[in-house]
């Protein structure tokens, strides 16, 4: 991902306060969509601004949201250490943010590793190493590009080899009899696959594969249903891209079957939980907030 932080300065941090307030009407955690789309809600986004993505297709909104977390992470208002999750510390669930103080806080961290990134060249000229003039002001949180990096592999396979790892993550995740149809003018209807619910009860499951950049409609989640009417109890939309609010209602529409909707974040969250395509490593950064507390 190379969308930098100094660039978005002026957007981002005016969801700092919002972010913190949202978490504390969520009892303190959320999921990273639950805070975000809290927030829209509270300050009644346009669907506009919430379907806009970034020149990589990214959801500029979210993306942005993230970024606040990110810098809350750093002031120590928000715990970093579980990922999938965001959690107000104690600290940050007394704190209410201004768009001034948020400002304030976005400068003094991108100081803080502009000095830190100085440091490091002046050691590494020191020690005769060559290093490549990085104009960037603060690093890209990880969880960011590991995020981008595999939505943007999921999204130059074929339609067919979509497909085909959607059937293996859902056996991974427990399905079977997971099977891909390849049928044309099915109405979407990708594959279908079995979930054994428990020792008595097993569910049937269609599944639709889209590999978007954008935004899938609420006619395209109702014409899944359609498809699916009378021949499963359950249907699956999963999507590289995101729903919108729209296709979210219609999917939880009262007297029609149930759609589950995985989206873009979901779907690298699934893949990561089964270990699917995704390799673990153990990632290291430096707590600069620890270290404030040395400087005097």
């Amino acid at each position: 991902m190379k969308t930098r932080a100094r660039t978005q300065g002026a957007e981002f941090t005016r969801w700092m306060g919002p972010l913190l307030d949202s978490l504390r009407e969520l009892g303190g955690s959320a999921r990273p969509r639950e805070a975000s789309d809290r927030i829209a809600a509270a300050l009644k986004l346009p669907e506009e601004q919430l379907n806009a993505t970034t020149k990589t297709g990214q959801d500029r909104f979210y993306n942005q949201v993230a970024w606040a977390r990110q810098y809350l992470v750093w002031e120590g208002l928000l715990d970093g250490s579980k990922r999938g999750v965001w959690t107000l510390t104690a600290t940050g669930s007394q704190t209410s943010l201004s768009d001034e103080q948020s400002r304030a806080l976005f400068l003094k961290w991108v100081q803080l590793h502009q000095e830190a990134r100085r440091a490091a060249q002046d050691e590494s000229a020191q020690l005769g190493a060559v290093s490549k003039s990085d104009t960037a002001s603060v690093p890209i949180p990880e969880d960011e590009v590991e995020e981008a990096q595999l939505l943007s592999v999921l999204r130059a396979l074929s339609p067919s080899g979509f497909e085909r790892v959607c059937q293996r993550l859902l056996r991974e995740s427990g399905f079977e009899s997971v099977t891909v149809t390849g049928r044309s003018h099915d109405g979407g209807i990708d594959g279908v696959g079995v979930l054994q619910l428990n020792p008595f009860v097993r569910m049937k499951a269609l599944f639709q594969c889209k590999r978007y950049k954008g935004t899938v409609s609420r006619a395209e989640v109702g014409d899944f249903r359609n498809a699916m009417l009378g021949r499963a109890e359950k249907g699956i939309f999963i999507t590289t891209g995101r729903f919108s609010k729209e296709a979210v209602t219609e999917a939880s529409r009262d007297g029609a079957p149930p759609v589950e909707l995985v989206d873009g974040e979901t779907l690298v969250e699934l893949f990561e939980r089964v270990g699917l395509g995704v390799k673990p490593r153990t990632v290291f950064d430096v707590d600069y907030s620890f270290f404030e507390q040395f400087k005097g």
